[in-house]
């Protein structure tokens, strides 16, 4: 089974899930919003992706951080962050066949998919 981790407003999400449709491939959506992120997910799932790949420094929650949270910025201290404020995760987080992978492409999604 298939996974897709994210928030559904978000552009990036919204065009996975149509990919994924379009290929008729079936997956559950867990809305981290909704249905929540844990510390001990983000630990299982920081192994195979990296915590630098998975925290988006480029969006808006993660540029109205204080100063002090931006600073020395560890593996710790940016799951405590990635729990908190589940928006700062880069989306989507796919897992598929027991391995995660992390963004859109349709390149990216053919060579995951096999399609």
């Amino acid at each position: 089974m298939t996974t897709i981790f994210g928030i559904p407003n978000c552009d990036t999400i919204k065009k996975a899930k149509k990919w994924l449709n379009e290929h008729q491939i079936d997956y559950d959506f867990h809305d981290y919003r909704k249905d929540g992120v844990t510390i001990d997910w983000l630990n299982s799932v920081e192994p195979h992706l990296g915590w630098e790949v998975m925290l988006n420094k480029r969006g808006t929650t993660f540029r109205q951080l204080e100063e002090e949270d931006k600073q020395n910025m560890d593996k710790e201290k940016a799951l405590l962050l990635l729990a908190k404020y589940p928006a700062m995760i880069k989306r989507p987080i796919v897992e598929h066949t027991g391995h995660y992978h992390i963004g859109f492409s349709p390149s990216q999604f053919k060579e995951v998919f096999n399609k």
